[in-house]
């Protein structure tokens, strides 16, 4: 599985209307408008109305500029301008909030999450580190930071996280795609084909597809990787890994003819030209 995959297009729940009210001296929250608008900001994320929501949070911050909860709603507000791609002003309010807040960990991890987006690793990386010395059982953070030692070659870190991970939260999501890619990658291909049949059942996207077909591949399970690729198909009918892997699979049994019309076609829709033309060398 590829790490753009599993690491881009964020969008991380925003934790507002409870944590913005909770130091609140108000007994009727019905009437306090500086959660009636918290409320309108959550409802306009929701609905993916970003230019709202991040003038809701302005209105909130300007109606109660006191409110302890403010670090909160501005941390929020960055993480709305980077889902507006505005990633420059985003970065700009998070450093600023980080200097005066510099143990405040939802900030931090929010400015891993837009270093990630950009794709400045290193730093999205190190601030991670940063949220783990301050909260070890951090899990998002734990997860991330697990997933860019793994690709960075840092196994050993890699799978010192997953098994914080695997401890804390056996059977959550990021916990199986995990351990999964930890397997796929390492050719622990029998340790990771019950988790990824798990993903594709559970929450099925072409790239989970992919990385099950590879792995009944590795193991030679051609019956069971060729129903797959038939299945993921049927969803995803333009996706290049599963033609790629489906001349992978033709070439096994060589039926040679249709291994090049599904090699060609994978190239078509945009995979590599080398890395397809090597299933025939």
């Amino acid at each position: 599985m590829r790490l753009s995959v599993l690491l881009s297009a964020i969008m991380l729940p925003l934790c507002m209307l409870a944590n913005a009210t909770a130091d609140s001296t108000l007994t009727n929250y019905d009437e306090d408008p500086y959660v009636i608008l918290v409320g309108e900001a959550e409802t306009a994320i929701a609905d993916g109305n970003y230019p709202q929501a991040a003038q809701r949070l302005l209105d909130a911050l300007s109606v109660d500029p006191d409110r302890e909860s403010n670090l909160l709603l501005q941390s929020n507000l960055a993480m709305v301008y980077s889902y507006m791609d505005q990633d420059s002003l985003a970065l700009k309010k998070l450093d600023d909030l980080i200097s005066r807040s510099p143990r405040m960990t939802t900030a931090i991890q929010n400015r891993a999450h837009v270093l990630m987006k950009l794709g400045d690793d290193i730093r999205a990386y190190n601030d991670f580190s940063t949220v783990l010395d301050i909260d070890s059982l951090n899990l998002d953070a734990r997860y991330y930071h697990g997933m860019m030692a793994l690709y960075g070659g840092r196994r050993d870190i890699a799978e010192a996280d997953f098994a914080i991970l695997e401890h804390r939260a056996p059977t959550s999501l990021d916990t199986t795609i995990a351990l999964a890619t930890l397997y796929s990658l390492t050719r622990q291909d029998s340790k990771a084909l019950p988790l990824l049949r798990k993903l594709v059942d559970e929450t099925p996207s072409p790239e989970y597809y992919s990385a099950l077909v590879g792995c009944l591949l590795a193991l030679e399970n051609y019956n069971e990787a060729s129903e797959t690729i038939a299945r993921g198909l049927k969803l995803y009918s333009h996706d290049p890994e599963l033609y790629y892997y489906r001349a992978q699979l033709n070439r096994a049994r060589y039926r040679l003819d249709e291994a090049h019309a599904d090699a060609q076609r994978a190239i078509d829709l945009g995979a590599s030209p080398a890395r397809v033309k090597a299933i025939f060398e």
